[in-house]
């Protein structure tokens, strides 16, 4: 006979209690249901991780949906204007009656360890997204995580494992699959109104370089040792921390040590299309060759079904074309056209191959919660749309054909290749 744990004991002595009351409820306080438990009918309790610009403008998608009582950042400044936006909101009736204040940390374990947080939103650079998914997920709290997924394929596959582990539910930032354009652009090369899909031309900004920056003085409000901390270590530059007053999306997104330049930053949602309208959000391409003036004029990448992926301006800004045997299909945040120019219009039937239908990112992954399902970036998806931007990163600093095997993660017969899926992680830090 199996011994009750005591949580499954006072559960059970919980609901014995109010059925025997015959009193009817429709909120179980989630200390009763037990750990990662939400009930269908409770408000979420969130904690940020991370509080620079990204975070000041998730708060306002989040603020009426959920219930943020904690933040945490290395920045003291950048922290203690989250909470004022934050508590300001919340004072405007964007949020739960009766909201006080926000609990700040410097150290975001102390968020972790609060019992009463459900699920954190992590709005940190590249570097820090597995470590502090994982953290995370290791205490049952949900996650909702910027893009790009990861900062490497191994911290990557790190992040699945422990989400699989830990049963929780993650939603990855590439918000364009909650957007009614892109999902519609989708289904039409999913049914075939392009007809074969030969080539997809994706449109993002260039591969991340090595941070050569010179050193400056740390500013007093800044933990520079904690900002850093998964990375190797590099001495400050205010272009990779800008001080709060800058309000920019910081330039450390270009360097490698804590991101994939712009290539990963918006290849995490234009690859992501691409990834998505050609059913591959299990698998990668299975070749790639970097520009070489000659064959290959742009980085080109090759899936197992022969379907070619470069990436190449084609004049339209930051976007994806998909070319097929039958027209052309033009994606982005600011255009929807085509080749003949009634595909992009057309009326998808219901009985069609139809894709996961979301018209509210944030609130999808809440659903998710309350539900205990996988939302529509779930973090599989997120994983192989940042493998694909790694791997094109790894295409362009080695400057040399590639083979990826994307069922076993690996390069074909390519040490020094593989040697860049690892994940580069600073002691004491682990992605386990």
């Amino acid at each position: 006979m199996t011994t009750p744990t005591s949580a499954s004991f006072s559960r059970r002595r919980f609901v014995k209690n109010i059925a025997a009351a015959g009193i009817g409820f429709s909120i179980i306080p989630r200390y009763v249901m037990g750990r990662g438990f939400t009930a269908p009918s409770d408000r979420i309790t969130l904690g940020f991780i991370g509080t620079g610009k990204q975070a000041r403008g998730l708060i306002n998608s989040f603020a009426p949906k959920a219930q943020a009582v904690a933040a945490a950042d290395v920045d003291a400044q950048k922290l203690a204007l989250f909470k004022s936006n934050t508590e300001k909101l919340y004072a405007a009736g964007k949020g739960l009656a009766g909201f006080k204040t926000l609990d700040t940390y410097a150290d975001f374990r102390e968020l972790l360890a609060r019992r009463d947080i459900d699920a954190v939103v992590i709005a940190t650079p590249d570097h820090w997204h597995a470590v502090h998914t994982i953290m995370a997920a290791n205490t049952g709290k949900h996650v909702y995580c910027e893009k790009p997924l990861a900062h490497s394929i191994e911290e990557g596959r790190a992040m699945v494992n422990a989400v699989k582990r830990n049963n929780i539910v993650l939603q990855t930032g590439s918000m364009q699959r909650s957007w009614k354009n892109f999902r519609q652009a989708c289904e039409l090369v999913r049914n075939g109104y392009i007809g074969d899909v030969k080539e997809v031309l994706v449109n993002v900004g260039k591969p991340a370089i090595a941070d050569d920056l010179p050193e400056q003085p740390v500013p007093a409000a800044l933990n520079w040792d904690a900002w850093v901390g998964p990375a190797p270590f590099k001495a400050f530059n205010a272009e990779l921390a800008p001080p709060v007053e800058k309000d920019i999306f910081p330039n450390w997104r270009n360097y490698r040590e804590y991101g994939g330049g712009i290539l990963s930053d918006w290849g995490a949602h234009m690859f992501d299309i691409a990834q998505w309208a050609l059913g591959m959000d299990r698998s990668a391409p299975v070749q790639f060759y970097p520009p070489d003036g000659k064959e290959h004029q742009y980085l080109t990448m090759v899936y197992a079904n022969g379907v070619v992926m470069k990436h190449q301006d084609f004049g339209r800004n930051f976007g994806v074309r998909f070319i097929g045997s039958k027209g052309t299909l033009d994606i982005s945040r600011d255009y929807l056209d085509s080749n003949p120019a009634n595909i992009a219009t057309a009326i998808i039937p219901d009985n069609a191959v139809r894709l996961y239908h979301s018209d509210d990112h944030y609130q999808d992954w809440l659903d998710g919660i309350k539900n205990n399902r996988q939302p529509i970036c779930d973090v599989e998806t997120g994983h192989r749309t940042a493998s694909v931007c790694c791997l094109a990163n790894i295409t362009y600093w080695l400057n040399r054909p590639l083979q990826w095997n994307p069922e076993q993660e690996k390069f074909v017969n390519d040490d020094a290749a593989n040697a860049l899926v690892k994940a580069n992680i600073r002691a004491p830090w682990k992605i386990v």
